[in-house]
């Protein structure tokens, strides 16, 4: 059993050094252990310090192409290097490299497809107390659209397993922590969450540049996502509202012209004009409902097939690797 541990960087060569050197070649329940980078772009030293500590494989992107991209492709590559279990990190030394082996244990035993390192939160001292509820807040959101036990959503400190990392895809081009735990969640694939520890701050974020930009993209991608894995249930809610509305409308337009109209004469025409136009959006919103929930029937049957070609493009790179590798 192979496990890459994979590193996304983007002008990292301040702290890459750090993280690299606490990373282990060897963990219990593997029988090989590699170093993979994602460069990003990167305009200094990164790659050079990966080299000078023996980083065993690094995909290199000509210009930054941002974190989710990077990720997806670290995934591709960690799998066509023949990877069982495939470890990201980040290359701040956010996270505590010791904990790897409890990370992938659940993979190891079979309990678990996807585990994400949940950190103490409650105890970072560099993260304001905004930052820690809008933490605990978003990854209640996502345990509600992915049903999943996931405590720290945005944690980049996970492990997936090869079977898992195939069935993933990421369309949003800010980050993939959320979008790849409800994609999960809703594929009915195996998702634990086990405590982790940090390191000492290094650098600030670049992914949170602001509190509010944050939070606007990251309920962006969950709602993006739930339209996405679950169209019938959100174009049902969102139609009920209108709806309601107008019915709502409509009854007291009877009533009013039942009671009133023999007396005042009074129509109240604008009234019933309403309550028919939000009831016309209420139901315009099921029937796109309907339409998004056959859609997603065909899309379950691309991934499929998408699925199945990458599964064979991946195990003929592998086994093409090995004979070169058997005849040098």
């Amino acid at each position: 059993m192979k496990l890459i541990i994979q590193i996304p960087c983007y002008n990292e060569e301040n702290t890459l050094g750090v993280t690299l050197s606490e990373l282990p070649r060897q963990v219990a329940g593997v029988d090989t252990v590699e170093w993979l980078i994602i460069n990003d772009g990167s305009m200094d030293r990164t790659v050079d310090v990966a080299k000078e500590w023996g980083v065993d494989h690094i995909v290199n992107f000509d210009h930054n192409q941002g974190l989710a991209r990077g990720f997806m492709a670290g995934l591709d590559a960690c799998l066509k290097a023949g990877a069982d279990i495939i470890v990201n990190t980040d290359a701040d030394n956010q996270y505590c490299a010791a904990d790897i082996p409890k990370l992938i244990e659940p993979i190891v035993n079979g309990s678990a497809e996807i585990v994400v390192g949940e950190r103490p939160i409650m105890e970072i001292k560099h993260f304001s107390p905004i930052k820690k509820m809008l933490q605990r807040l978003g990854s209640w959101a996502v345990r509600m659209a992915s049903k999943t036990p996931v405590a720290d959503a945005p944690s980049g400190f996970r492990a997936i397993s090869r079977d898992a990392a195939m069935q993933l895809n990421v369309f949003n081009e800010y980050t993939y922590t959320l979008e790849t735990i409800i994609q999960a969640g809703q594929k009915g694939m195996a998702v634990a969450s086990v405590p982790i520890r940090t390191n000492g701050y290094l650098r600030p974020s670049r992914l949170v540049k602001s509190i509010a930009s944050y939070v606007q993209r990251s309920l962006f991608t969950i709602l993006r996502i739930f339209v996405t894995y679950r169209p019938l249930s959100f174009f049902t809610i969102l139609g009920a509202i209108p709806l309601s509305f107008g019915t709502l409308i409509g009854v007291r337009w009877i009533w009013l012209y039942v009671t009133t109209f023999e007396q005042t004469g009074r129509s109240h025409v604008p009234s019933l004009i309403l309550s028919a136009i939000l009831i016309l959006i209420g139901v315009q919103c099921w029937i796109f409902g309907l339409m998004a929930d056959l859609m997603s029937a065909n899309r379950k049957l691309l991934e499929d097939i998408q699925l199945r070609l990458r599964r064979a493009e991946i195990e003929d790179h592998v086994k093409m690797t090995r004979k070169k590798e058997m005849r040098s």
